[in-house]
């Protein structure tokens, strides 16, 4: 820390500025008008502390050197940040758009000015490494006769394939899809991550030598069984893709989807891949429930594919503006932050629980069925397709934080409800029938320390493991996992660990 007093002279923290709204909202690039070094950059990164106690590290899953390579964005030592920031992060251009930023929230600096701008030297690091070439391919300096294969091609996949890859063993990478990068590839709107930037990593994976093989859906094209008995160990990173259902009356109508149905066709289109679901918001009354990241990605999307409106429903009152007293630092806060889709229109209603579906009955023509009552059987079974939805206000109360107040009951209007209200665990069908492992109380694969599952010589890492939670704890996970894996082929590792998956997770909303 060259300037110790940084911080007193650069009070204000300067965000990334973004494109106006009415333009962004007509294409799908990045909408930050801002990329790379900016001349505010290097006094931003100046405000760092450089504590004691680097609180930072301890909110980041990563371990991320926070004060080290926060000063050399200072001064300016691009290469030697990227050094940096690369021996704890393997995507820091994922985290760097897309991450909450824990480690803000416990920037001691917080604690009376807004924080550090983390997120932000991470994300120009690894820009600034791009573009000037620092990004080679890290291939092993020999090869062990170990063979592993990683079954899904998320962040937790995708880390665990590098590390290994780079301690000399031949890692294949199975994905069920036609192209790499798991929800990141399909889950995420490219307003928010650019895929260029996905396939740009694949192909340094690829120069290191890690193998890819799309299309291929263990269980079905192989089964987990024969995957066992072709590799020397297999880890399971096919993250935690169940949705959360609501079961309330008219939930069968046509027009209600998962949110995770609707958004990845919209990469899909853009791209010119065909669409498995082909949902659209387009000219359509728009409702998402979830409030989510999630759900804001759902707005966003809407937005931009020509909704009518678009109305966004969480049962949660809104977040406080301040951490509240039940929150204190260095933990993380749920804090108000309004996402840049939540800038571009639509409404957001707080304290809303969803009562049943409306819809029509027009449709009841389709069924060929033999008498009256059968009609008004499937009639009463939810034939036809959504016109609206009921709600009524919550509140705490005698019935407890959302009981439902009286005379608050509505109906919204809408043509497509996206649903996006969480995930309960992996799908583990096929698993649990060719390679029974067990399951711990939600669902997911259950693991020791070590990631190791009940099966030897299988692992599991991410989401499929650890349950529903943030890229960056993904990430975290697939490099501990690949230590844990490389010392059960070898005995002994040089790969770094971050965590252990006993650790409490963060349960945060996508």
């Amino acid at each position: 820390m060259a300037d110790p007093r940084g911080f007193l002279k650069v009070r204000t923290r300067r965000e990334l500025a973004e494109r106006p709204v009415e333009e962004r909202i007509r294409d799908w690039f990045d909408v930050h008008a801002e990329e790379g070094v900016q001349p505010w950059t290097g006094e931003q990164a100046a405000r760092c502390m450089d504590c004691g106690t680097p609180f930072c590290m301890t909110g980041c899953p990563l371990g991320n050197i926070i004060p080290e390579f926060n000063d050399l964005v200072r001064q300016g030592k691009w290469e030697d940040a990227y050094n940096r920031l690369s021996m704890t992060n393997n995507f820091p251009e994922v985290t760097g758009r897309i991450c909450p930023a824990p480690c803000e929230q416990a920037c001691v600096l917080g604690i009376h000015q807004p924080p550090t701008m983390i997120k932000n030297d991470e994300l120009t690091i690894i820009d600034q490494a791009w573009n000037l070439d620092y990004v080679k391919p890290l291939p092993p300096q020999r090869l062990t006769d170990m063979t592993v294969a990683v079954v899904g091609s998320g962040p937790a996949g995708l880390s665990c394939a590098q590390q290994l890859t780079r301690a000399g063993h031949t890692v294949v990478v199975y994905e069920r899809h036609d192209a790499i990068g798991g929800l990141m590839r399909y889950g995420i709107p490219n307003f928010k991550f650019d895929k260029r930037l996905l396939d740009k990593r694949v192909k340094q994976m690829e120069a290191e030598g890690t193998r890819f093989r799309t299309g291929v859906e263990i269980g079905r094209d192989i089964s987990w069984d024969d995957l066992r008995s072709r590799y020397d160990a297999v880890i399971v990173a096919i993250g935690s893709t169940v949705a959360r259902d609501m079961t309330i009356p008219g939930r069968s109508l046509d027009g209600i989807h998962f949110a995770m149905d609707f958004l990845p066709d919209a990469t899909r289109r853009l791209y010119g891949v065909k669409p498995e679901h082909d949902i659209t918001a387009k000219d359509k009354h728009v409702i998402v429930i979830g409030g989510g990241d999630t759900g804001s990605d759902c707005l966003g999307t809407s937005i931009r594919q020509g909704a009518k409106d678009v109305t966004v429903l969480q049962i949660m009152p809104k977040e406080p503006d301040a951490r509240p007293d039940g929150q204190p630092w260095p933990t993380y806060a749920r804090l108000y932050q309004k996402t840049s889709s939540m800038e571009e229109g639509g409404t957001y209603v707080y304290s809303t629980d969803s009562v049943s579906f409306e819809g029509s009955e027009e449709d009841v023509s389709r069924v060929n069925v033999a008498d009256s009552t059968a009609v008004e059987g499937f009639i009463a079974n939810d034939c036809g397709h959504v016109t609206g939805l009921n709600v009524v206000d919550v509140a705490p109360g005698e019935n407890g934080p959302f009981t439902r107040q009286p005379g608050t009951e509505r109906t919204l209007p809408a043509d497509l409800v996206l649903i996006s209200v969480g995930f309960l665990h992996p799908d583990t069908a096929t698993l649990l029938d060719q390679l029974p492992v067990e399951l711990d109380g939600r669902g997911n694969v259950a693991r020791n320390d070590d990631f190791s599952t009940t099966q030897d010589g299988v692992f599991a890492c991410g989401d499929a493991g650890r349950g529903q939670s943030l890229v960056v704890w993904a990430i975290s996970e697939g490099r501990s996992c690949a230590a844990a894996v490389d010392k059960y082929l070898c005995g002994t590792t040089e790969l770094p660990s971050a965590i252990v998956p006993t650790e409490r997770p963060m349960m945060l909303p996508r």
